[in-house]
């Protein structure tokens, strides 16, 4: 949901509180991401939509919209540890895109974060890492911070 909120409303339903937001979410039948499962055990997310969808980018300096095309955004990639660096982000960003592209997108937007060689929390890369974008096809069109370029993926 943090994306989902702005700041305040994010913090103020931290918790239980957002946990029932997003069980809201799914129940009236929006589609806030992708799961994806090896042996019939859930091992990644993918969370991603319109950007109307995600009000927390509007007023960010450094993630606001690079132009006014209509795009969808990746905001939260997610491999279970574990499962992480054997490929899953790259075949979960294809997913997206697919799945994107299914409800009439025809721009997929994403937030990696660009570690520049230097070692990050797994909790700092909650959108995932650049070079997992850039194999699935992405190409940056904006960088505003060194460590989080904007890239995109044209889905016509």
């Amino acid at each position: 949901m943090f994306a989902r909120l702005r700041d305040k409303e994010y913090k103020a339903g931290q918790g239980e509180v957002n946990h029932q937001r997003m069980k809201e979410l799914v129940e009236s039948g929006v589609v806030p991401g992708l799961l994806g499962y090896i042996d019939g055990q859930p091992v990644c997310w993918i969370s991603l939509g319109p950007r109307e969808d995600f009000p927390r980018w509007k007023n960010s300096k450094v993630l606001a919209s690079v132009d006014d095309k209509p795009v969808w955004n990746v905001v939260c990639l997610f491999i279970a540890k574990g499962h992480r660096k054997q490929g899953i982000s790259v075949e979960l960003l294809k997913a997206g895109a697919e799945f994107a592209h299914e409800n009439g997108a025809t721009i997929l937007e994403g937030y990696p974060t660009d570690p520049k060689g230097k070692s990050k929390p797994d909790a700092w890369v909650w959108t995932g890492l650049y070079n997992a974008y850039i194999k699935a096809g992405f190409v940056e069109v904006a960088r505003r911070s060194e460590t989080h370029p904007i890239v995109r993926l044209a889905l016509e």
